[in-house]
């Protein structure tokens, strides 16, 4: 899933500063699964900025709703009827696709990111995230023993560890661990180190960013 987190909080504020009326918007999608822009994430930030505004002795309408989802023109269509309220400002708490879509369906909105989107991962533990996927396009984690090393190899190398690792550690910091050293673990805990051996060509980066924005097309669900 996307992994984000929130913007610091006067950050925020500078985007609001001065508006009268605003709108925090979250999304039951992926940040909602890591905590940073769900119902209850949107309820936090928007009690902070009332907060604030009481503090400072603004007059500040921070009002709030959560999408579905934002990535999908079905579910913001619903903000209709909270855009015609004509908010000077509208919060949306969702990875950065989601106010890039807002920002598109409603042209003339002042539409700020409350999110910083970090990469596409999963949970290690309760409250704990990490990076395994960098969306090159061609998938080839069948090759490691189901890690990949394109995003999980801090040089992204694709045969074998460089010379700064030790002891199963990264060079750039202990708490990194080596993806080759435990690549090379499961081969040999499996017995099938041989499958280790093969030189692998250089990656075809066709299939990743370097080309432009991507996209799918799937004809049998083009109307």
């Amino acid at each position: 899933m996307i992994i984000a987190e929130r913007k610091p909080i006067d950050e925020i504020k500078s985007f609001i500063e001065g508006q009268k009326k605003v709108l925090v918007v979250g999304c039951r999608g992926c940040v909602t699964v890591c905590n940073a822009g769900g119902t209850k994430e949107v309820e936090i930030l928007a009690s902070l900025l009332r907060l604030d505004a009481q503090k400072e002795g603004h007059d500040v309408t921070v009002d709030e709703h959560t999408l579905e989802r934002q990535c999908d023109p079905e579910y913001i269509d619903e903000l209709v009827e909270f855009v015609d309220k004509k908010y000077d400002a509208i919060l949306s708490m969702a990875c950065s696709v989601g106010p890039q879509f807002l920002s598109r369906r409603y042209p003339k909105e002042n539409i700020f990111p409350a999110l910083n989107t970090n990469f596409i991962g999963g949970a290690l533990a309760h409250g704990i995230w990490a990076e395994h996927c960098q969306a090159c396009g061609n998938c080839i984690i069948h090759k490691f023993g189901g890690m990949c090393p394109v995003t999980r190899c801090s040089k992204s190398l694709m045969n074998g560890p460089c010379g700064g690792s030790a002891g199963g550690v990264c060079e750039i910091s202990k708490e990194v661990e080596c993806i080759w050293h435990l690549i090379a673990t499961k081969f040999m805990e499996e017995g099938k180190l041989e499958q280790f051996a093969p030189i692998q060509p250089i990656k075809d980066w066709s299939s990743s960013r370097d080309g432009g924005p991507r996209k799918i097309v799937r004809e049998e669900l083009v109307k």
